[in-house]
């Protein structure tokens, strides 16, 4: 008989392996393959397709461009993002905002660093949708990470609950800020994945405990057929916790 073939649980994506590119304007780093970036073993995961971590200097920025069929996520840690797009959606995203796009048949826009002196500091996160060809929406909302610390604030799902920006695809997004002694658990039903992007310090995991792995802002790992992730630190850090069907 065939012997099936052994499935990696808990693979590391480092900041430094990451794709990166530097126009002046924009410095960027690319988890997965993206624009003139291409790497087969960093296609995506799961429906998670890109995570991208931009800074982008003052008064500059992303010219009118078009996007369809992808659910676009932006997640501020620092400056003022402004938005502008083809169906006349205008807004300012700023640290703990967050917004989705869902680009269905269609649509133009344009993001710019708000600030004159400034960088802004963003992930943006695309995610395969669940059906082409759908209507075009926007919505963004605060989420007030930093005074919920400690726990994880559901930013982005699946069904919209609890006041989460609802998502075209079967994915619940969280975010969590995390001081010094906090810690963070998390279980997964069965058939679920998940993945971790630390957007900002330190922190340590324990998969189904297992050893400790240690991972820094930038660093990404993908979860697979595991039960319960625990998540601490002991300085801060700041998480993006994704989970997949």
């Amino acid at each position: 008989m065939p012997q099936l073939q052994q499935v990696e649980k808990v693979k590391v994506r480092k900041a430094e392996a990451r794709g990166h590119a530097n126009s002046g304007w924009l410095d960027t780093n690319h988890t997965f393959s993206f624009a003139y970036y291409f790497d087969r073993e960093h296609m995506g995961f799961r429906s998670l397709r890109v995570i991208n971590e931009d800074r982008v200097t003052p008064g500059d920025g992303f010219g009118t461009h078009g996007h369809r069929d992808m659910e676009i996520i932006t997640y501020v840690l620092a400056g003022a993002l402004e938005h502008k797009d083809s169906a006349g959606h205008v807004g300012v995203l700023k640290p703990g905002d967050v917004q989705h796009m869902s680009t269905g048949t269609g649509i133009m826009h344009s993001e710019y660093n708000q600030s004159k002196s400034e960088d802004v500091h963003f992930l943006q996160i695309w995610l395969l949708p669940n059906s082409k060809g759908l209507k075009p929406t926007y919505n963004q909302r605060s989420f007030d990470i930093e005074k919920n610390c400690g726990k994880l604030n559901l930013v982005v799902g699946k069904d919209g609950r609890d006041g989460a920006l609802k998502v075209n695809q079967d994915v619940d997004l969280f975010a969590g800020a995390l001081k010094e002694g906090d810690s963070i658990s998390y279980s997964f039903e069965a058939n679920r994945y998940g993945w971790i992007q630390v957007a900002r310090g330190e922190v340590d995991i324990v998969v189904d405990t297992d050893d400790k792995l240690s991972l820094k802002a930038g660093d990404g790992v993908a979860l697979s057929e595991i039960k319960e992730v625990s998540i601490s630190t002991n300085s801060n850090g700041e998480i993006l916790l994704f989970d997949l069907a």
